[in-house]
């Protein structure tokens, strides 16, 4: 067993349970932060995890909105991977619901840290957004770290992503040397993969509306996707690797339009009696449709614009590798399909593989 204790905050979300599986898997105990920790059935799916592995896993409850439980939190720890963050569903009335917490949440945990005299590191999860939100022009390169999102163009989730990143930097540069830990960030793109339970995550909304067809026809939208399994090694690789303290590491793949997301997986789920869309949503339409449903409202500001980003400092660096985007999807899908989270079309039945 690895000594070393590890921090997850927001331990029930999507990231931070793939995470924790994965230092698990290398030997590490962890420590979880939850808002309740008597809601045992949001984190029973990582208890179980632990004990199959024979891992030593925690739970410990810590709210981003209130400097309570922080310092119980990273007593003991060396490294803290802070993943805790609102991610709306959709706009909020009011941005400063969504960038207050994350910002206040972010320094909430910096401070623990910098005050418990065991932490050594911490990695910070913040989002593609965060270089790219804002920008309206035309997009002539991948974004790269040197990149930051446009604040006064950005809506609430970006806007609240940027900050909570500059919040962290600017703490961290203005703390005593005594008081200093490293500090790391890791900015996947839009993160899918498989579901460790039933609950579907905004990114991964986007593979389940195209197999329940609840998107009847495909937006022009596009994507630079990241697997979530991938995301979780960037972070331990970040946690480990002596040469990242003072980076940002984007980590994403190629980026892809949703209408070639669709082929993928009419290709492997259609003769399993998914009717993937494959007919082009006319903006009009969607403009139409993000009336009523805030999901759609969320992509309008995206709709026929590349986002395009740019992993090489995190594979050069941190040795880094993601799968191919065909394998993210086709395990996101099944995934929601065990599930059952998506169902057949109704009067669909499974059709024969052809072979040629």
């Amino acid at each position: 067993m690895n000594p070393t204790t590890v921090l997850v905050t927001g331990a029930s979300g999507f990231i931070a349970g793939h995470i924790i599986e994965d230092l698990l898997r290398h030997g590490y105990a962890v420590r979880g932060t939850v808002r309740d920790v008597t809601r045992t059935e949001t984190f029973a799916h990582l208890t179980s995890l632990a004990a199959a592995l024979g891992g030593h896993l925690e739970f410990v409850a810590a709210d981003l909105g209130s400097d309570r439980g922080w310092a119980e939190a990273v007593a003991g720890c060396t490294h803290v991977l802070h993943t805790a963050s609102p991610n709306p569903p959709a706009v909020p009335r009011d941005e400063n619901d969504v960038i207050r917490p994350a910002v206040d949440g972010t320094l909430h945990v910096l401070r623990a840290a910098a005050a418990s005299g065991t932490v050594r590191r911490v990695v910070l999860t913040s989002s593609s957004l965060s270089v790219s939100a804002g920008r309206t022009g035309p997009v002539t390169r991948p974004y790269t770290e040197d990149d930051w999102a446009i604040i006064e163009n950005s809506a609430p989730y970006g806007k609240s992503k940027a900050l909570a990143e500059r919040a962290a930097w600017r703490f961290h540069a203005e703390l005593p040397a005594d008081d200093r830990f490293e500090l790391v960030a890791v900015i996947p793109g839009l993160v899918i993969g498989p579901l460790q339970r039933p609950v579907v995550t905004t990114s991964v909304e986007s593979v389940q509306r195209l197999l329940d067809r609840s998107m009847p026809a495909v937006p022009r939208l596009s994507f630079s996707y990241v697997d979530v399994r991938d995301v979780a090694t960037a972070h331990r690789l970040a946690m480990e690797n002596p040469a990242a303290p003072g980076n940002r590491y984007i980590v994403s793949g190629p980026e892809i339009w949703m209408e070639e997301m669709a082929v993928v997986l009419a290709a492997e789920f259609g003769p399993k009696g998914f009717r993937v869309p494959a007919r082009r949503l006319p903006y009009w339409l969607m403009w139409l449709v993000a009336r009523f449903d805030p999901t759609i409202r969320l992509a309008l500001g995206f709709v026929g614009r590349t986002e395009p980003l740019s992993a090489r400092k995190a594979i050069e660096e941190l040795g880094w590798t993601t799968r191919p985007t065909a394998e993210m999807l086709l395990a996101t899908g099944q995934s929601l399909i065990d599930h059952g989270l998506v169902r057949p079309a109704a009067g669909a039945a499974p059709r024969r593989r052809t072979t040629r």
